[in-house]
């Protein structure tokens, strides 16, 4: 704990100083504060979005279609990986999928969707999905597969049949991975429902950034940009608490 609080502390004072560089570079013409204003103009606009409470629609409607993407990602990314890793047919019958989709640039397909699902729900929980996927089944698969085999042979010998092999040993030892592949798969779901209400939608955060940039409200839209990345740092904070709770074995 005593580390953790040290290294907030570091990271707040580099914060503190990275802003105090920002305004003294704003200030003295170094970069044109029409297109990067300097923090003081952008908390002018923060703290009306935050005061009168405008933020909390399109942030709730941007997090629900993340949370259900998500949501979704991590369900079947956890349940395929265990599959192929733990059943040679399902890695046989799966892995030509997973590799001809896994390496497709997943802001490549938001036009793609947007035209078969249309610019509502459907369109960013299904992008969310497909991004956050596949590093929870990369993840789960890898952590299947490293089971130390010295825990399976003596499984056997103990009489443990498949299934409870599966249970018992297999699945504990590959969580850490398993969560592994959840953090990574957050920054990347919130980026991309980020990004679909950019190209194609007309609500959410995303949406009320680009509008602010095309109507050149530019301290504004960085305001909403700060407020997407304390958004980022709750959710990861967030994650970081449920992980050390779920699994506290893990090293550190």
């Amino acid at each position: 704990m005593h580390e953790r609080a040290l290294a907030w502390a570091v990271g707040g004072v580099t914060l503190l100083a990275l802003l105090g560089a920002w305004e003294l570079v704003g200030t003295l013409g170094w970069v044109n504060p029409i297109l990067l204003p300097p923090p003081s103009q952008i908390g002018p606009p923060l703290w009306q979005i935050l005061a009168s409470g405008s933020f909390l629609m399109p942030l709730a409607e941007t997090l629900a279609m993340f949370a259900a993407g998500y949501g979704l990602a991590c369900a079947a990314g956890v349940i395929l990986g265990i599959a192929m890793g733990f059943s040679t047919r399902c890695y046989g019958l799966l892995e030509p999928l997973v590799e001809l989709l896994r390496p497709i640039p997943k802001p490549a397909l938001v036009p793609a969707l947007a035209l078969l699902l249309g610019i509502g729900a459907a369109m960013k929980i299904t992008v969310v999905a497909l991004a956050a996927l596949f590093p929870v089944l990369i993840s789960t698969l890898q952590g299947v597969r490293g089971v130390d085999p010295v825990m399976l042979n003596t499984a056997r010998t103990l009489g443990c049949n498949r299934w409870q092999t599966l249970f018992k040993i297999v699945i504990p030892a590959a969580v850490p991975m398993m969560f592994t592949g959840m953090r990574v798969s957050l920054a990347m779901g919130l980026a991309l429902v980020i990004l679909a209400e950019m190209m194609a939608a007309e609500t959410g955060v995303g949406f009320r950034v680009v509008d602010l940039q095309r109507s050149f409200q530019v301290p504004p839209m960085y305001a909403w940009i700060v407020i997407l990345a304390a958004v980022g740092l709750l959710l990861n904070s967030l994650f970081e608490y449920a992980e050390d709770r779920a699994v506290p074995w893990r090293a550190k």
